[in-house]
């Protein structure tokens, strides 16, 4: 299974003391009806991964339904949430090991340790990539749940929305992208949007792996 597959290697590269943080659809019912939260949790806890909480995110977007079931009717209704998880894994410890510099404000921890974080998604046709999230996301699990100067492994860089938000707020990224098309995506994002000079880019090989 590919979800057993990158879950196992993002184990096996993780510190003691590192976090996994995962965005999945809480549940879909294309194809039949699919926990795909739950699913996902129970993969990565058979891996070895230890399981510490859940955000909702909850984004606002009701247009992801695609079907009532039985319209009007008890007979066979859908029930679909209009959210999305953040579940938050570990490898062996919660605690982490050593005591660095930590960024977030007073405001942004008493916020974001509740467990329902509402904010917008994000545009398809803004980013140029099939599947983006807001520069929110990332900004929000690094600043919580990593130190300053840490480094951040994005598994399925995409269009580079993780490594801009690690850029901005001083972690060391790294992702990992196997369509040349989006690598290049990506390095032209965190150039416009991190405001990192090309010619510091040049020096870091990005390309398709």
């Amino acid at each position: 299974m590919f979800s057993r597959k990158w879950l196992s290697r993002c184990f096996e590269w993780l510190k003691d003391d590192g976090r996994l943080c995962l965005n999945v659809p809480l549940d879909i019912n294309k194809g039949g009806q699919q926990s795909v939260g739950a699913d996902i949790t129970n993969i990565a806890k058979k891996i070895g991964f230890k399981y510490h909480s859940t955000v909702v995110w909850n984004e606002g977007n009701i247009s992801r339904r695609t079907a009532w079931g039985s319209w009007l009717s008890a007979s066979a209704p859908y029930v679909i949430a209009p959210v999305e998880l953040i579940i938050i894994l570990y490898k062996n410890q919660w605690k982490k090991n050593n005591r660095h510099e930590s960024d977030i404000t007073k405001e942004e921890f008493v916020g974001w340790t509740n467990g329902l974080w509402t904010f917008s998604g994000e545009s398809k046709k803004r980013v140029g990539h099939p599947a983006p999230f807001p520069i929110e996301l990332p900004k929000r699990c690094i600043k919580l749940f990593s130190y300053v100067d840490d480094v951040v492994l994005d598994p399925f860089m995409g269009s580079g929305t993780t490594l801009i938000a690690g850029v901005m707020n001083n972690r060391k990224s790294i992702g990992i992208e196997i369509d040349k098309e989006y690598c290049n995506l990506a390095k032209s994002r965190i150039i416009q949007e991190a405001r990192i000079l090309d010619k510091n880019l040049n020096e870091i090989p990005i390309r398709a792996r």
